[in-house]
Order: C-alpha cells, then sequence, then structure tokens
C-alpha cells in the first residue's frame, strides 16, 4: 500500500496518526498552524515533517490538509463536533473522500474492515488525512486510534489487531 499519512499535529488523533505512521516506517507529514500551536502548547520538534501555515488558525490547517489529500479519514467518539465537524464540511464541500468513523458504536474489527475496503477503493498513490478530536475533546482516543490504526495499515499478516 502506498500510502503518506497526512495529518495536522494535534492532541489526540493526530499525533496517533504521526506516531503510528513513524513506527510502522511509513512517509507522513501535514499542514499545521503558525507558530506550530497545539493545545498543549508547540507542536514537539520530533514531528518535523510538518509544514506550517500561513495562519495560527486551526481552520486553516485543517482546510489545507483536507485539500491537499486523496480522502479523509475521520475517527471520533459519538457525533462530530468542533474541528472535527468543520474536517468534514470541508471534505463534502470540495467533493473530498471522507470516511467517519464513530468508535463508540462501531466495534474494533468492523472499523477495520470498513476503513480498509475504504482504502481499497481510493487511487493509489494515497496521501491519508487522518482527523478527529483533540486529547482534551477525546482522552481515551490517542490509545483507540493508535490500536486502530495499526490494524488498518499493518500488512495482514502482521495484524495484531
Amino acid at each position: 500500500m502506498s500510502t503518506t499519512i497526512w495529518s495536522g499535529g494535534q492532541t489526540g488523533v493526530d499525533r496517533a496518526a504521526l506516531d503510528v505512521a513513524h513506527e510502522l516506517g511509513m512517509p507522513h507529514g501535514g499542514w499545521i498552524p503558525a507558530g506550530r500551536l497545539a493545545e498543549d502548547g508547540v507542536i514537539p520538534l520530533r514531528y518535523d515533517r510538518l509544514q506550517e501555515s500561513e495562519s495560527p488558525d486551526y481552520a486553516v490547517r485543517t482546510e489545507w490538509n483536507v485539500r491537499d489529500t486523496g480522502g479523509t479519514l475521520l475517527l471520533s467518539w459519538g457525533p462530530l463536533v468542533g474541528g472535527s465537524l468543520h474536517t468534514r464540511t470541508v471534505a463534502d464541500g470540495i467533493g473530498k473522500p471522507v470516511l467517519h468513523l464513530d468508535l463508540e458504536v462501531t466495534p474494533h474489527e468492523v472499523a477495520v474492515r470498513r476503513a480498509r475496503a475504504w482504502l481499497a477503493s481510493l487511487p493509489r498513490p494515497l496521501r491519508l488525512n487522518v482527523a478527529g478530536p483533540r486529547a482534551s475533546g477525546w482522552p481515551q482516543g490517542y490509545d483507540l486510534v493508535t490500536r486502530l490504526l495499526r490494524a488498518i495499515l499493518q500488512p495482514a499478516s502482521d495484524s495484531r489487531s
């Protein structure tokens, strides 16, 4: 699978995606706000493949990440709100593919199958935007998303779901 993981550097889902990509040796990057802003302060320099947008506004980074990718995997716990809802609105508005998985009601195995099938339907090479709530909005999100993305992105024979 020739996939590059793309995300906005925020705590929670974004960092889970970037950390799994790094762990699996996958190319990764993404747009982040000017000044490397995140809810925990400055996005750590270990996320060195991220590019600063022209604005400190989170919405700009969100819009650029949707615009510059082939699809968005949107992960949540419950209905979309805030920046996650904005991500969905932007993707729908510009006609970009988006898969929203609400992990509160979608069992892990079902989420893995749906995500793999959806990813298989997208053209290659793929730059995949992974987005969802920040850590303060979904404290268990980082761990759940890390587990899910490992299962989705590892080759099937190596999957530890």
